[in-house]
């Protein structure tokens, strides 16, 4: 049974007349007989009584016509949903972020996409670097903003180089953490709050301190980056974090920068190689490489 069978039996049943059916789907009328024939060999049963050129249905084309208009009524809905989400109208993106990005970069961002495409739904999940690129690679986002260089081992993805930026130390305002700039070397003594394992700050900082000479001293670890700010407001250490959370941190924190050459991360916004992005998610990327300019 074929779509467009289906097409011209409606036109047969509503016009009761083949030729004036064949002009309203635009087909000649013998190529509109023929299909109507070839439905019913294939259902086994006539749909139209042509007795004296009076045509009429049978029973079985009264059965079948109420379930053909909605076969043609359900296509016609597939091919509008299609067509709104082709043109933006509607759908999804999936993106994957850093909580860091997601307090700084991302809200004028997505207030900007939302204004032009307020149909689609933006679904933002936060997470550690390495966290979100496992969830690209199985197939949960559609696009992630990752730390560059990927982790070693991780799947082919495509990356766009976004910002790169500068990391500081954050310590508590009563703090007595020394006030000029930090060389790494000089948080050898210091007691540090560290994020939980998965997000690229702690491997970044873990990394510089053993490049030092030095393993790192935690007394907190395994916290969010609000956990970490929380403990470090606190006194409990200091915590080595980007400059876009530090200069929105508020009151209760001291600020210090690195001594160059100092650490600084790259982000990237990242999309599996071999699936090419949804349109939604395409678009997406377009606003946010347009907010660089």
């Amino acid at each position: 049974m074929q779509f467009q069978q289906l097409l011209y039996f409606v036109a047969v049943a509503e016009a009761r007349h083949f030729t004036h059916a064949a002009e309203q789907v635009h087909v000649s009328q013998p190529s509109l007989s023929q299909q109507i024939r070839a439905l019913e060999t294939e259902l086994g049963a006539e749909l139209f009584s042509r007795a004296r050129g009076n045509i009429t249905l049978t029973d079985a084309g009264e059965a079948l016509l109420p379930l053909a208009r909605r076969i043609l009524a359900d296509a016609d809905t597939a091919r509008h949903e299609v067509q709104e989400l082709v043109q933006l109208r509607r759908g999804r993106v999936r993106l994957g972020a850093t909580p860091s990005l997601c307090t700084g970069l991302l809200p004028e961002v997505l207030r900007v996409f939302h204004d032009r495409h307020p149909g689609i739904r933006l679904l933002i999940e936060e997470g550690g670097s390495h966290d979100l690129v496992r969830e690209l690679a199985r197939g949960a986002l559609d696009l992630a903003l990752v730390v560059l260089p990927l982790p070693p081992g991780s799947p082919a993805l495509t990356t766009v180089e976004l910002l790169r930026e500068d990391l500081v130390v954050v310590s508590a305002a009563s703090s007595r953490a020394p006030r000029g700039p930090l060389r790494i070397a000089d948080l050898r003594d210091q007691p540090l709050v560290m994020f939980r394992h998965g997000y690229d700050l702690r491997e970044l900082t873990v990394a510089a301190c053993r490049a030092a000479g030095f393993e790192p001293a935690f007394t907190v670890e395994g916290g969010e980056m609000d956990a970490v700010l929380g403990f470090v407001r606190a006194g409990l250490g200091m915590a080595v974090v980007p400059s876009m959370v530090a200069g929105r941190a508020g009151p209760g924190f001291r600020v210090t920068p690195l001594a160059p050459p100092g650490l600084a991360r790259t982000i990237a916004l990242a999309h599996r190689s071999d699936v090419a992005p949804p349109r939604a998610a395409r678009e997406f990327q377009r606003v946010l490489l347009g907010s660089r300019s």
